[in-house]
C-alpha cells in the first residue's frame, strides 16, 4: 500500500544572525493510495517546503513522513517530482527522456521502448518521439515531464506548480490530462498551486495553509476532480457548488495576505 502519512511535521530554518524561521509547524495529513490531494495558500505558507519534505530533499525539524508504513530520509525511486519547469535533459530526445529512469535500472531495452511508447501514447506525444526537447512548446515539454516521471512507476507524485507557466489554454488542456493519468494509474497525487481553479479541478482533497508559521488552515473533500476525469472541465466548473467554494476559499486567502500585509506595515 502506498498510503502517504505526514505525523506532526514541522521545519525551522536557523538563520546565519541567529535568527529562526518556522517555516512549518505541526502538520499533520494522512493520504490514501490513490488520492489527489492539491495544496492552496498565500506565499510564506511553506507548501514548497512541504513538497521538499515529501521528496525527502529535506529533513524535518520534528515530525515524520511516512510512505506504506516505512520513513522517508531521502530522495527515492518510490516518489516522483515532477517541476513547474520540465527540468528535462535538453540534448536529448523526448524518447530518451522518457526511457532516462528505466535505463538507468538497467531495464531490458524492449521493456523499455514497451512502457516509452505507452506512455508516449498516453501523453498524446507518439509523433514527437525523436525530437529534441527544444524543439518543443512548454506545453509539450510538461507532457514529456510527465511521461518521464511515470515510467519510473513511483507510487507517489509530487507536482510543484506544475501547469504555472502554461498559457491558460494549454494549461486547461494539461489538468485534463493530469487528471486522466491519475485515473488510469491509480497514483497518489500531491499538486501544489496558487491557483484556486486549478486546486478544485484537481484535488478531490484540497487543504488551504496559513503562514507563519505554515499549517492546515482548512481541509476540503471536493467532487470535481472525479467529475473532471470523465466530463469536459468546462462543464465541471459550472457544477453546483463549484463557485461558491472557490470565492470563499480566494476570500479565505486574501484575509491571509491582508493580515501579511498589515504586519509587515505595523513592522515598518
Amino acid at each position: 500500500m502506498a498510503g502517504l502519512t505526514i505525523d506532526d511535521v514541522s521545519m525551522r530554518f536557523d538563520l546565519p544572525d541567529g535568527g529562526a524561521v518556522q517555516a512549518l509547524s505541526n502538520v499533520s495529513l494522512t493520504l490514501a493510495e490513490g488520492e489527489i490531494l492539491s495544496v492552496l495558500g498565500p506565499s510564506g505558507c511553506g507548501k514548497t517546503t512541504l513538497l521538499n519534505i515529501l521528496a525527502g530533499f529535506l529533513a524535518p525539524t520534528s515530525g515524520r513522513v511516512l510512505l506504506g508504513g516505512r520513513p522517508v530520509t531521502g530522495p527515492g525511486a518510490d516518489r516522483g517530482m515532477v517541476f513547474q519547469q520540465g527540468a528535462l535533459f535538453e540534448w536529448m530526445s523526448v524518447r530518451h527522456n522518457v526511457d532516462f529512469g528505466p535505463r538507468m535500472k538497467g531495464m531490458a531495452r524492449a521493456e523499455r521502448d514497451r512502457i516509452t511508447d505507452h506512455l508516449l501514447d498516453t501523453v498524446g506525444l507518439q509523433d514527437f518521439a525523436d525530437k529534441a526537447v527544444y524543439e518543443l512548446s512548454g506545453g509539450m515539454q510538461q507532457r514529456v515531464a510527465l511521461a518521464r516521471c511515470l515510467a519510473n512507476d513511483p507510487q507517489v507524485i509530487l507536482m510543484d506548480e506544475p501547469l504555472g507557466a502554461l498559457d491558460a489554454l494549454t494549461r486547461e488542456k494539461m489538468q485534463g490530462l493530469v487528471l486522466k493519468l491519475w485515473k488510469e494509474t491509480g497514483k497518489t497525487v500531491v499538486l501544489i498551486t496558487h491557483s484556486v481553479e486549478e486546486a478544485l479541478l484537481l484535488g478531490e482533497r484540497l487543504v488551504v495553509m496559513a503562514p507563519r508559521p505554515g499549517r492546515i488552515f482548512r481541509e476540503y473533500r471536493l467532487p470535481f476532480a472525479d467529475l473532471g476525469a470523465t466530463e469536459d472541465l468546462r462543464l465541471v466548473k459550472k457544477s453546483a457548488g463549484f463557485a461558491e467554494t472557490r470565492e470563499e476559499i480566494l476570500s479565505m486567502i486574501w484575509g491571509m495576505e491582508e493580515e501579511i500585509m498589515g504586519r509587515k506595515d505595523g513592522a515598518a
